[in-house]
């Protein structure tokens, strides 16, 4: 019949379409209202964990985290401090090392010094030789020139010097009258190789005029004030600092006080096996050259002679230095000490010569000649002995350096009168020593 349906359904069990219907209808109301029921009594899940509501969780979340962060600052700030406190504590510790260091380098710069010095004046090993016949070397070795310290005053000495030595002489305004004489009877004996380092702009253009060779230092405000102004003692200071310019530049330096008159090439002369060969204040042998001189004193009993030893000081005035080490720390050693004390350039130069080393004191390590003192002569053997002396006044020095005396220019031209134009009675006028 048309509209019927037969299905497997109703053949079998005989249940209708409409009953299945309502029993999924119903289940479906039973699992609605079973997961409403969860809703209710789970609202966040059957398998949550117990703990507060979710809102009390957040406050409790931001309180422990502000707690937490505090905590943790703290910590940091104390942190910071132990390490700032350790870090200190290691600085000191490094300043300290550093300090140590560099008194260790001090030590082992002077100790490496010393054995340079040693090494240059011993040079190689050798066997002493048979008895009466072993001779120590009295030669130090010359620096490597270093034109780097005075480019130049190196161009001019490369112009000026000869055999890599010259004369040199300092001079300001308060000396140039003098200073004519000197040159004057330089350039009369054939000596080519002399400079003057000029202290004013007054004598630079003097010598310049004059066809001197002359060097002009650079400005200096603290050499410069006493170069323009200082007597001669004052300017006597200056050389010691000047000198080192030369010999660092690697050239043996004559150096000359402007009261001498020259009658003799000087260069022909010198013996050239000492770090400094000067001439003299002595008057004879023993004063010039040394001597044993006794001291007595009764009071000592069996020991009341006491045995010295004498020399008369070395002439800061002139004398001829080569470039070596010892030569330089001997300048070195003056200009430093003439800077700090109020002294006499040439007790400092006699006692930085000879004082030997002791506790304190490292003593200078410098060969020394004296010159022979009746050519290299001063004004007391001239005019106390030598003029007196009908054998001696036929010796013709090779200079005569008017250091004794303070009327120095009347006495140089009657020197030159005297040696040099033969005027026999020149001499006579002056006394012995001064008025005063």
């Amino acid at each position: 019949m048309i509209g019927r349906r037969d299905g497997p359904l109703m053949r079998s069990g005989g249940y209708s379409l409409s009953f299945w219907k309502s029993r999924i209808a119903a289940a479906i109301a039973v699992g609605v209202a079973i997961g409403c029921v969860f809703a209710f009594f789970f609202p966040d899940g059957p398998f949550s964990v117990a703990g507060p509501p979710l809102q009390n969780r957040r406050l409790v979340n931001t309180q422990g985290e502000s707690s937490s962060s505090s905590c943790e600052s703290s910590e940091r700030v104390n942190m910071l401090k132990s390490e700032y406190v350790a870090v200190s504590q290691k600085n000191a510790e490094l300043k300290k090392e550093v300090r140590e260091l560099m008194e260790k380098f001090k030590l082992a710069e002077q100790g490496k010094d010393q054995a340079q010095k040693q090494v240059l004046s011993l040079g190689k090993q050798q066997k002493a030789r048979p008895f009466g016949t072993v001779k120590g070397s009295r030669i130090n070795p010359t620096v490597v020139p270093d034109d780097s310290v005075n480019l130049r005053l190196a161009k001019i000495l490369e112009k000026v010097a000869v055999n890599r030595e010259l004369i040199v002489a300092l001079a300001n305004s308060n000396v140039k009258e003098m200073l004519e004489v000197w040159f004057t009877n330089i350039k009369r004996v054939g000596v080519l190789n002399y400079l003057v380092v000029a202290l004013d702009e007054d004598i630079a253009k003097f010598c310049e005029a004059n066809s001197v060779p002359v060097y002009k230092r650079d400005p200096d405000k603290d050499v410069d004030s006493v170069g323009r102004t200082g007597g001669n003692h004052a300017v006597s200071g200056l050389k010691f600092r000047i000198l080192r310019e030369f010999l660092q530049l690697g050239y043996s330096v004559l150096l000359s006080d402007v009261d001498i008159v020259y009658l003799q090439n000087p260069f022909n002369h010198l013996y050239r096996d000492s770090d400094v060969e000067s001439m003299t204040d002595g008057h004879d042998n023993r004063t010039a050259y040394g001597f044993n001189d006794v001291l007595d004193e009764p009071g000592m009993g069996w020991a009341r002679y006491a045995h010295t030893m004498r020399i008369w000081v070395y002439n800061s005035g002139f004398f001829y230095i080569r470039p070596t080490i010892p030569s330089i720390e001997l300048l070195d050693r003056v200009a430093g000490r003439l800077s700090r004390e109020n002294a006499w350039d040439q007790a400092v130069f006699n006692e930085e010569l000879f004082f030997p080393s002791h506790s304190g004191y490292d003593g200078l390590h410098a060969a020394r000649r004296t010159m022979d003192f009746y050519l290299f002569m001063n004004s007391k053997v001239l005019f106390k002995t030598v003029r007196k002396d009908a054998a001696l006044s036929k010796i013709k020095p090779v200079i005569v350096h008017v250091n004794y005396h303070p009327d120095k220019l009347p006495r140089m031209k009657a020197v030159v009168e005297y040696y040099v134009n033969g005027k026999e009675d020149a001499l006579k006028p002056f006394p012995d020593g001064s008025d005063w």
